[in-house]
């Protein structure tokens, strides 16, 4: 009975100075790699979205089914013919629109809600629009939850948000064919917005538009594949 307890004791101390590995732990792990080997090792230095990065658990946003391969580089399908964006690239497009405290920023496309969440840790207030009813009322759901500074809409992306406009800034996470003039309209003069142009199913190129006064300027970043922009027209 003696060494039994002497036993009983000496686990009890090893689990206490040495826990079990928990999912939490393990995904956390896992998120710190993420940021380090896949985004900050390319080139994504902004401290403001690394540490969103480092602080937004990605598995949250995509089904259960998919979690295992919540942290590798690659996007992931969340249903409806949709898309999760690989990490490096939400990083890339969080960074290229200069984020900081007082921005409100509109996203296209909220998809999942992890690129609102990883905006929302950054900016003051994100409004993101989703076109397909059951992938905004799920991202909806886990974004009430965890920010008080987004706001979901049900809606045609193609026409912005006007109540809240001008935005400082707009990201959008879909290919459209063409830059949309009513998002044009709702950057603020100043503002940046990113978004991929290009045909479906076809390779494409980030494009970064800047608003200065009456001019809009645009320029090519780099070639990308994003699920095509849906729009009710």
């Amino acid at each position: 009975m003696k060494y039994f307890k002497q036993n009983s004791v000496i686990i009890f101390l090893l689990l206490f100075l040495y826990p079990l590995n928990s999912d939490a732990q393990d995904y956390t792990m896992q998120r710190q790699s993420m940021v380090e080997t896949q985004i900050r090792n390319r080139g994504i230095r902004d401290a403001s979205t690394l540490r969103a990065m480092r602080q937004v658990p990605r598995h949250l946003y995509i089904p259960e089914n998919q979690q295992r391969w919540a942290y590798e580089d690659r996007p992931l399908p969340i249903g409806y013919g949709q898309t999760i964006s690989q990490p490096y690239i939400v990083g890339y497009m969080t960074e290229i629109i200069k984020p900081k405290k007082g921005y409100r920023v509109l996203e296209i496309g909220t998809g999942s809600g992890y690129q609102a969440a990883v905006l929302a840790e950054i900016v003051d207030h994100v409004y993101t629009i989703e076109i397909v009813e059951p992938l905004g009322l799920t991202a909806k759901a886990i974004l009430d939850k965890n920010y008080e500074n987004v706001s979901v809409k049900i809606a045609d992306g193609y026409y912005g948000w006007e109540e809240f406009a001008p935005f400082d800034a707009i990201v959008v996470t879909a290919a459209a064919e063409y830059i949309p003039p009513p998002l044009i309209e709702q950057l603020k003069d100043g503002g940046r917005m990113i978004i991929p142009v290009g045909s479906p199913f076809r390779v494409q190129q980030l494009m970064l538009v800047e608003k200065k006064g009456d001019r809009v300027s645009s320029r090519s970043l780099m070639p990308v594949r994003f699920v095509p922009f849906t729009s009710g027209d």
